[in-house]
């Protein structure tokens, strides 16, 4: 349910970092926060820390700046669980009115927060932060993502603004909404798109990381697109139907066209390059047809074991439950 926002319930607002060998961003991340926050008139502020079971100092300096300040609320989760299920942990931690979700490494800006607030108390129920300006990110990952992007578009019919992140802010009813969805191998950007609600999109360039280092190699982006697009579309599974259809027809063809040739002309002598080509091409179809169908056998062999997304060894601070 969506609170009044005029009313002292809408007050406090929720921010939910989580946090993954983070060590060297944390004092700058909180020293760049606050004053941001303390200026925004007329709210109270929790900042929810997700330790994703990181392998550094990070859960030791989130704790210590937790009993400097009590609006940093800590939850260490009881091994790493990845940042999808970093994020439900702090969605399902976070208590205010309005949540937003933002990472450590300071590429998203905090400078933002006030104009989702606004756009919030003015009727929004989802804002979004657009990166107008990737120039900080590699030639590389701008091209895989806007390749990301345009594909999954099109083959789901859940579509995902382009070049919107995790940063968002959501209304206490989109938070219970995202809540009740159970799915255990989490694409939360196509969680974000499923549940709707009313969106405003503000734009920001984004800035390169101010401490650290990124978490995500080519080959768990590589696994995260696989994830996002065999989570909202059945349509690469249903791809090889349309493709063994339009092979078996070709393959009808071409043996009518055999027997024509051999009734007319006789039996000819078939070549080994042919014969090694077409063993080779339609074997690797076959094996990357049931690749495809193993991804969506896998996910329902996650799904049926029924575990939870994320367990939590301790919370740090008051958070209610």
């Amino acid at each position: 349910m969506s609170v009044d926002r005029s009313s002292p319930m809408s007050s406090l607002i929720s921010l939910v970092v989580p946090f993954y060998n983070e060590e060297e961003s944390i004092d700058l991340f909180a020293r760049t926060i606050m004053p941001v926050l303390a200026a925004i008139p007329g709210t109270e502020w929790e900042i929810v820390c997700v330790d994703d079971g990181s392998r550094d100092n990070t859960l030791q300096r989130l704790i210590a700046l937790s009993e400097r300040d009590s609006q940093f609320r800590i939850v260490e989760l009881s091994r790493n669980f990845g940042k999808e299920a970093a994020m439900t942990a702090g969605l399902d931690a976070a208590t205010g009115a309005a949540v937003i979700v933002i990472d450590a490494d300071l590429q998203d800006p905090p400078e933002l927060i006030p104009d989702m607030i606004d756009a919030w108390k003015n009727g929004a129920e989802v804002v979004l932060g657009r990166r107008l300006d990737r120039s900080s990110d590699s030639a590389a990952k701008r091209l895989t993502a806007s390749w990301f992007y345009s594909l999954h578009n099109k083959l789901s019919k859940i579509k995902i603004p382009s070049n919107v992140g995790d940063f968002r802010l959501m209304d206490r009813c989109v938070v219970d909404a995202l809540q009740r969805l159970p799915e255990r191998q989490r694409f939360m950007k196509g969680l974000y798109a499923w549940v709707g609600f009313r969106t405003v999109t503000l734009d920001y360039v984004r800035a390169a990381r101010h401490a650290g280092e990124t978490k995500f190699s080519g080959l768990a982006l590589w696994n995260f697109a696989l994830e996002g697009l065999t989570s909202f579309s059945t349509l690469p599974i249903r791809a090889w139907t349309y493709l063994g259809t339009v092979g078996a027809i070709c393959a009808l063809f071409y043996g009518l066209f055999i027997v024509g040739r051999t009734l007319l002309l006789g039996n000819s002598v078939p070549g080994y390059a042919s014969i090694f080509f077409a063993v080779t091409f339609f074997g690797s179809i076959q094996i990357v047809s049931i690749g495809m169908l193993g991804e969506y056998i896998g996910r329902i062999y996650m799904e049926t074991k029924q575990r939870p997304i994320y367990l939590v060894r301790k919370v740090y601070g008051n958070i209610k439950r």
